[in-house]
């Protein structure tokens, strides 16, 4: 069947002969036309970039564009950005009877599709975020499913995250539930896809790709726990691929991913909070995005920091052999308060007795405690050890891992003396950079629900120029929502007090001076 043409009439010949370019309006659109050396020409009039109108532009004898808002170029008769960024829509003319005549006729859904992400893959690769926000506006506009740009996002990157897992992942699982949350606006919505893609074209940025092995065997969890912990990548990651193969669900590989998640004190938590974020991507995205997301999740468990094995929490393996053995204490949250790391062990095995929700409730509360009275001072110092490059973000890690194992451990009951005393490391790692008092006063809200809402509005245009920082108050908050539903009052005042503290607090990332230090003492010892 003949595709219909929409062919409209948009001025006198003569009209543009004497004025060489002429804005029209047809159908609702701005169409610039001009009279050039190759022919009358027409396109856009407001330029992709910025919206300037290309009518007051300049024109080449070759029939290049030149927006002179940014100098961006297009060739005219093609459409193509000669600066690689969006494409001039053009449209076919033709002369009758000494009048233009314009097609607007849409191009065929598939073919709309496909330019758009076409568009938005060039701009990922670019790290562009504007454009990415445009490329991704056009989607939504064109019908296409939102959630789309995610899948795409998670396509051309998982390969190229040569150690696993990133924040990013994790905030596109997070980013969602706001998403959720803001159904009847638009922007908002925008806010939550732009912000999820851009993370991770920021994090695969001029990265190439890392191959995994394409062989597939049947999934065994034994194996697959003793692949992990012997950092076998290719064998690991081959079991997945073979219980995909073998059509298992999410919630067949989910024991043995929690248990290999916990089998150690895994990089900062990183590789349990990870799990659950993965479990929630899965579930929106469906089957499609379990593949890249369960392969790169496997391959962070892999090249996670063991830090159990270093002498700082090299007690860790004695105090879990150790649990049972208490002493009748009730766990409060004040007894771990400024206790070291193997204090702070000692303490949650003396404890350990009692209903391991209570004891989780003590720790999730003495790490929110970490959190607000945490010596911001710590930011400033410069004659520290790398043992001393403490700051917000690592202070938040008490909080989203606490998350994280209550979740988990709800599922998995036999696994809460590891995460217990996993949740004690983050006390005591952090303890010693806090200070004596604690400035509840001065911090806590008359509304928990009212000041939940307002940092999380705050989120939504956070004005963070790193993504590290903007996923991390996403991300402590959305933990914070859901631990305080299942507190008392009191308590859940201290875990949205140490919430807004660390939202309106200065964040020094860059340490000029320090790291100028640090390397001078480490090139010394050479």
């Amino acid at each position: 069947m003949a595709e219909t043409k929409n062919w409209r009439l948009a001025l006198p010949l003569a009209e543009l002969e004497k004025l060489q370019v002429k804005m029209v309006r047809i159908a609702s659109k701005q169409i610039a036309l001009f009279n050039t050396p190759e022919g009358i020409k027409a396109c856009d009039n407001r330029c992709p970039h910025e919206g300037y109108p290309l009518s007051e532009g300049s024109l080449s004898q070759d029939c290049i564009l030149t927006c002179n808002w940014h100098n961006w170029k297009f060739d005219l008769v093609s459409g193509e950005n000669l600066l690689g960024g969006d494409r001039l829509r053009t449209y076919p003319v033709e002369i009758r009877e000494n009048e233009i005549w314009v097609d607007i006729t849409e191009l065929p859904y598939p073919e709309r599709f496909s330019a758009i992400t076409n568009s938005l893959h060039d701009a990922f690769d670019d790290y562009s975020y504007d454009r990415i926000a445009r490329e991704i506006a056009r989607l939504i506009r064109l019908g296409a499913d939102p959630f789309d740009v995610l899948r795409l996002a998670i396509e051309w990157s998982w390969q190229k995250m040569e150690f696993g897992w990133t924040h990013a992942y994790a905030g596109m699982a997070d980013w969602l539930v706001l998403y959720d949350e803001h159904r009847d606006d638009n922007e908002l919505q925008l806010v939550c896809l732009v912000e999820a893609v851009s993370h991770v074209a920021y994090d695969v940025l001029r990265e190439q790709d890392y191959a995994f092995t394409t062989e597939a065997t049947a999934f065994d969890e034994a194996a697959f726990l003793n692949d992990i912990e012997t950092e076998n990548e290719d064998a690991a990651i081959a079991a997945i691929r073979g219980g995909i193969r073998d059509n298992l669900q999410f919630d067949d590989f989910e024991p043995a991913l929690t248990r290999a998640a916990l089998a150690h004190y895994n990089s900062f938590g990183h590789a349990l909070i990870y799990l659950t974020k993965a479990k929630s991507l899965i579930g929106r995205l469906g089957r499609v995005a379990m593949e890249p997301l369960l392969l790169s999740l496997v391959r962070g468990f892999i090249y996670a920091s063991r830090e159990d094995k270093i002498p700082e929490f090299r007690g860790y393996a004695a105090q879990l052999q150790n649990w049972g053995q208490d002493s009748g204490q009730k766990p409060d949250a004040r007894q771990w308060r400024r206790q070291s790391i193997n204090k702070s062990m000692q303490v949650t095995v003396a404890c350990s007795a009692n209903p391991p929700e209570t004891i989780y409730q003590a720790l999730l509360l003495a790490n929110a405690i970490n959190l607000l009275s945490f010596d911001i001072a710590q930011q400033d110092k410069v004659q520290v050890t790398v043992s001393g490059n403490v700051g917000w973000l690592d202070f938040t890690h008490g909080l989203t891992f606490a998350n994280a194992v209550r979740k988990q451990c709800s599922r998995y009951p036999d696994l809460w003396p590891q995460a217990l005393l996993q949740m004690a490391c983050f006390n005591g790692r952090n303890a010693g950079f806090t200070n004596t008092e604690i400035d509840l006063e001065n911090w806590k809200s008359d509304d928990l629900d009212q000041q939940m809402n307002h940092l999380l509005d705050r989120v939504m245009d956070h004005g963070q120029g790193e993504h590290i920082v903007s996923v991390h108050l996403l991300k402590t908050a959305l933990a914070v929502r859901e631990e305080i539903a299942i507190l008392g009052i009191s308590d859940a005042e201290i875990l949205v007090a140490a919430l807004t503290r660390f939202f309106d607090s200065p964040i020094k990332r860059r340490q000029a001076r320090r790291t100028a230090h640090q390397s001078l003492q480490f090139v010394s010892k050479e």
